[in-house]
């Protein structure tokens, strides 16, 4: 069974009732609810527990973490993000998820500010599928229309991703780059823009199935290990005189 971990800093439920009625068990109890099923064994970890939730042994024990996180980014301990980044170069899945572009794990694996234009107007949102051959993209129709969200605009600063799935376009005229893949070491990672703490968009049924579908793409697969240091020839070499 896959081993799945939903991580929040879960703050804005607690300090905000405007999202705590949207979001009753928090934003990660709400994606933890449509991600459980008889294949996928789901777990939860927030912020303020000790080392974050996320100790060597639940890492260890991950397939796949997803993050969201906005205002605590700063508060997550450098030494938990070395962590994370450890794994992922040994093949655990990541989903960043929203916000989660400006934490320290995304930029450290990016390696680049991940800064972008952004604006909150109740402004609708339509996500353009732009590589329909994806496994991420499968069930998905041409587009994701959602009735209000943040907007997030170019520049984004990312790399170039290895594939972009969607591409947004918002009521006020800006475009971003919503669905992003990556490989780093062995492990693939999936950036997905959707998700402002004021909106109900993990409750939209296309909006869960991207994640399902990201969950399976990104979790972790059978591989060669790669050998390091010192090798001797394959072949003989005359010596040197």
């Amino acid at each position: 069974m896959m081993k799945v971990l939903v991580w929040n800093e879960y703050r804005h439920e607690k300090t905000k009732p405007e999202v705590a009625e949207i979001y009753p068990n928090g934003i990660h109890g709400a994606i933890a609810d449509f991600l459980q099923d008889e294949q996928v064994e789901v777990s939860t970890a927030t912020l303020d527990e000790e080392e974050h939730g996320l100790t060597e042994e639940v890492l260890k024990e991950t397939d796949v973490l997803l993050w969201w996180g906005h205002i605590a980014h700063e508060e997550v301990q450098d030494e938990i993000v070395k962590r994370v980044h450890k794994r992922v170069l040994e093949g655990m899945g990541l989903i960043v998820l929203h916000s989660g572009h400006f934490s320290k794990i995304f930029k450290q694996l990016m390696g680049t500010t991940c800064d972008l234009k952004w604006r909150v107007a109740d402004e609708k949102e339509r996500l353009w599928v732009v590589d329909p051959a994806h496994p991420i993209v499968e069930g998905i129709g041409e587009y994701i229309e959602l009735e209000k969200e943040e907007m997030y605009g170019e520049h984004f600063d990312i790399p170039t991703p290895d594939q972009l799935l969607f591409i947004s376009w918002f009521k006020g005229g800006e475009v971003f780059r919503s669905g992003c893949t990556y490989q780093r070491g062995k492990g693939r990672i999936f950036y997905f823009r959707p998700g402002h703490e004021t909106y109900p968009t993990y409750y939209n049924p296309d909006i869960q199935q991207v994640i399902k579908n990201a969950v399976k793409w990104v979790k972790p697969r059978p591989h060669t290990n790669a050998v390091y240091g010192k090798a001797e020839p394959l072949e003989n070499i005359p010596s040197k005189r």
